[in-house]
Formats: structure tokens, sequence, C-alpha cells
């Protein structure tokens, strides 16, 4: 599929929002939008146009657009009303794969990305390799035009769902633990491969443990060079984190689903304040001058990380990495320990209730849980802390003494 355009590209702010606007209105129509409308309709011609991943190169879906002017096309869309742009900015899966993927896989793979239509998961903890992911030792071993994968993976969200996997693996033994690392495209559905959920103290079912027995993985499907893996790990994170870091609210009720990253996908859920003040009115403490402080305080911290977010969003257009998106991370799992806390507050000693008897309470007990989950997932607060220590306020790194040995001589757990 190429693009539908052959317009040049412009680096005028003005042609090029003059150009979306034009296209805007000869493309977009309310009904995209109405309920129970196909998304998909209107997404393809998002992507096929460009202007799904402004940014990108045009030969992949893009328009060539710096940072800065690419930032007009996002305000026609919301002008507008219409959903679709800024995948440059928070699509984990085609993103990395755009930056390291051949051309093979790229033509394969990354328009169904940016259509979301590959359920996708993430397999790199392993029981003894969570926040040290260096240490992982999921090996893949090299068989012609394949490589066959053994080991364990955990924490895997929408494993059961997943058709692709993003992998890294241990491909070689004998250089230190950051350089013998490989990452890869991985088929999910495949002989090998077993699945089994993990349920979590929210109830949900999101996590889940992956047994990989001598599965394989086209060599074509490795995302940047061997044993250079841990560098694409990095743009992958980042990824990640931007989008933790960013509005995105939380689902209740998945047993297991494909988990989307997608920025919009939770567009329309009420923010933690917005609702707290809510909550503050129906219990009668709107007027206290406590909580009003303490809700203040919340809008404040959550303008500020969306400020932070975009300055990690406007990095990832120019770099594959962005230290800030940690940033954005630590600073989003404070916000909802803080909404959590002042919601348990709100509604007293009924907070210790749960169930269907209590829709209220069972929120409030879920917010508190959740929000451990948001604190350990996609990287812990600490790591976080060592990530903005180091790259941001430029600390001395921690010692590391196994950081030069060879892999197979690191003592692990």
């Amino acid at each position: 599929m190429t693009l539908t355009t052959s317009s040049p590209v412009s680096t005028d702010p003005e042609a090029v929002r003059r150009e979306v606007s034009t296209w805007l209105a000869d493309n977009w129509r309310p009904e995209f939008a109405a309920r129970g409308a196909d998304p998909k309709v209107w997404l393809a011609k998002v992507v096929d146009s460009g202007w799904a991943a402004p940014t990108w190169p045009t030969e992949w879906f893009g328009r060539g657009l710096d940072a800065e002017t690419s930032k007009v096309v996002a305000e026609e869309f919301r002008r507008v009303g219409a959903a679709g742009t800024g995948q440059d900015q928070y699509n984990l899966w085609a993103g990395t794969v755009l930056h390291y993927g051949q051309d093979e896989l790229k033509h394969k793979v990354l328009r169904r990305l940016l259509m979301d239509d590959l359920a996708m998961c993430l397999l790199y903890s392993e029981p003894g390799a969570g926040s040290d992911l260096a240490s992982i030792a999921t090996r893949a071993d090299r068989d012609g035009d394949e490589f066959v994968v053994n080991g364990q993976k955990v924490w895997t969200s929408g494993g059961r769902a997943a058709e692709y996997a993003l992998l890294i693996t241990r491909t070689d033994w004998d250089q230190p633990k950051h350089r013998g690392i490989t990452f890869f495209f991985f088929p999910m559905r495949q002989p090998g491969v077993e699945v089994r959920p993990l349920r979590q103290a929210t109830g949900d079912a999101r996590f889940n443990e992956v047994f990989i027995t001598e599965a394989r993985v086209p060599a074509s499907n490795m995302l940047g060079e061997l044993n250079r893996g841990w560098w694409v790990l990095q743009t992958a994170l980042m990824y990640e984190r931007a989008v933790m870091g960013g509005p995105i609210g939380r689902r209740k009720g998945q047993e297991d689903s494909k988990e989307s990253l997608d920025p919009e996908s939770e567009a329309s859920a009420p923010a933690p304040d917005l609702s707290l003040v809510d909550l503050a009115h129906k219990v009668g403490r709107s007027s206290d001058p406590v909580i009003r402080q303490e809700l203040t305080t919340l809008h404040c911290l959550r303008l500020v990380n969306e400020w932070t977010g975009k300055r990690a969003a406007a990095q990832l257009k120019k770099d594959s990495s962005s230290p800030l998106a940690s940033l954005g991370k630590l600073a989003m799992a404070n916000i909802l320990h803080i909404a959590g806390r002042l919601q348990v507050g709100l509604l007293g000693a009924e907070a210790t209730l749960t169930g269907k008897e209590s829709a209220e309470s069972g929120d409030a007990n879920y917010s508190m849980h959740n929000a451990f989950f948001f604190s350990i997932g996609g990287g812990t607060d600490q790591i976080q802390r060592n990530i903005i220590g180091e790259r941001i306020l430029g600390l001395p790194k921690e010692p590391e003494v196994d950081k030069e040995q060879p892999f197979r001589l690191v003592r692990r757990s």
C-alpha cells in the first residue's frame, strides 16, 4: 500500500496547515466518529494519506515533516474533532519497526500496525530479569535463516491474544550482558509458545507468563543488528514510557485483551482530578479547604506532566529515545497514587468496602491497587529515578561490577 497523495512535502507550517485543512474538509465526516461507526474506515484514510505519522518518511506512510511543523497537523485534526494522527509519537510497535526493521518486514507489517490490525505484546521481563533487563537469559540460536528460541517471559500484557511480540533474547553469552542481546519481531501463534494468565490484586488478568520451547523466528524479523538489541530496546521502552506518562486512563473488567497504546483510545475517560471533584461534591466536602488544596495540587501536577509529555514527544520525533519519557512516567505514577489516596480519603470508612454493593468503594480500591501496577509496569519507579538522575541531571552512574564480564560468568538469580 502506498500513500494516496503525491503532494510535495512542504516545510512551511502555514502551507502544511492549509494542506491538512483542505484534506480534512474533503475527507472528514462527523459520522466517522458516530456511535457504531467502524473506526477503521476513517483510520485507513488517515494512514494512507500520511497524516497518521506526519514526521515519518513519505515512503513509509509519513509526510517527512519536522517535529515543529507537524504540530499544525495535530491542531487541525483537533479543530474538526478527528482522530488518527500522532502515531509517530505513540505507536510503540510501528515506531520500533520503522526505526530498526528491515524493508521486507516493514512492507509486511508497518501498515497493519498503524491500522491496529495486529495484536501485539512485549516479551521483555523474565523471572530473573525484571528491573535489570540486561540480565535476560532467554536464548536465540541461529539455525540457517531462522533463530531457535528457548526461555521464559513474565508480566506480558495481552499475551493470549497476541499474534506477534517484541522479543529480546540472548544471542552471545561471551559478550558483556548489555552487548549480547538481539531484538526480534516474534510470531506468537506457533508450536512451542505457551501462554498462562496471571491474576492481579485488582482482579484483572491483564498479564501472562510465556514459556517458549524450540520456537522459531525468521532472521529477517530481527530488529536492529545482531547482538545490539539493547539499543533497540531503549527506543521501544521510551515509546512505552511516553504513553504511560501521558493522559492514558485505566480500564476495568478486562480479562485479557490487547492493550492499546493509542493515546486517543482513552480520550473519553474522565481525568482523575475531574472525577474527584464530582466525588467531593457528592460527599459534601467540596468546600473543605484541605480537599480543595489537594484537588488543585493534583490538577497542577497533571498539567505540568502534560507539558513534559509534549517535550518528550518532540524529542522522540527528533531522536530514537528521550529520557523525558521516564520523567513523565514517574510523575504519572505519583499522580495516580495521590489520586487514589484522595479518593479513599473522600469516602472515609466506606472505602474499606468492595463489591457490587458499593461501586464507589470498589472503584477506590481498584484505583489504589492499580497505582502500584503503574509504579512497576514499563520499568519501576526506582529505574525511572536512575534514568532521570543519570541522563537528565547528569549524576554519576551506579557502580556495576559485572558490566564488562562475559554474561556466562555473571551471577544470576
